[in-house]
């Protein structure tokens, strides 16, 4: 069976100023997931925020009762050495810890002030945040094969498989990107060897692309401009929950 849509809208284009007070509007509006974009300006070269506000905005949306359930934090950390922040972000409230497989090969440090010499691996590092009670995620760049990721999902051990695969559908580190169609394949490959794998698209998504997303595959939606720059959020949302149930069964 085909998971569920999730619609997740990405909280770089909310309203900064305001930004507790939009994340649980756009809860109210019939999101899912909350996509919370983590950048470092090394991975990608901008700014955005770090564990204490990602704990300020916890406390305005309602803490999931269940793992994938409604207010999940999808944290999407495009950041060079994710092994080192697991820890702050599970306890500023984060859900679902997404790293990019490209830093996955960095320093095998536990905490931002650690060092080491050892390197972690994609593997490992699910294996760690599994271990600290959280999801995790693994992101795609353009520029990186879908094939580095058979490995990884065939392992023989559960806790070393990811919980999503991320494919970016822009480069990362900005909104308000175009929506890039080259990378859909990704999706269906995976689409087609793992049915029931929560399979998320980020970058440039919203009611001119959906039906592309969908067809390919994906099932988790993160859409920012496009909700949070709406005359009526609600009405976006919907279509696209709309777009992703029809082509799995579930309308």
């Amino acid at each position: 069976m085909a998971p569920k849509a999730i619609i997740a809208p990405s909280i770089l284009s909310a309203d900064f100023a305001n930004l507790g007070h939009d994340c649980s509007k756009t809860m109210s509006q019939g999101a899912d997931w909350l996509h919370v974009d983590i950048m470092d300006g090394h991975f990608v070269p901008n700014l955005t925020w770090g564990p204490p506000i990602v704990a300020k905005i916890r406390g305005h949306v309602e803490t999931p009762t269940e793992a994938y359930g409604k207010g999940t934090f999808d944290c999407h950390m495009m950041i060079a050495e994710p092994k080192k922040w697991v820890k702050e972000f599970k306890k500023a409230g984060c859900d679902l810890y997404c790293f990019h497989y490209e830093a996955a090969f960095s320093t095998a440090a536990e905490s931002p002030e650690a060092k080491s010499d050892k390197k972690t691996s994609p593997k490992e590092l699910i294996k760690y945040i599994h271990d600290q009670g959280m999801l995790a995620g693994i992101a795609l760049k353009p520029a990186t094969s879908v094939d580095v990721l058979w490995e990884i999902l065939e392992s023989e051990d559960p806790k070393e498989r990811p919980d999503m695969v991320l494919i970016m559908t822009v480069e990362p580190g900005f909104g308000g990107q175009k929506f890039m169609a080259s990378e859909l394949p990704k999706v269906q490959e995976l689409r087609k060897r793992y049915p029931e794998l929560n399979i998320e698209v980020d970058g440039g998504l919203g009611p001119s692309t959906i039906d592309q997303a969908a067809d390919a595959g994906a099932n988790v939606i993160v859409a920012g401009s496009a909700v949070f720059g709406a005359q009526d959020p609600s009405e976006v949302i919907a279509l696209l929950r709309e777009a992703v149930e029809k082509r799995n069964g579930k309308l």
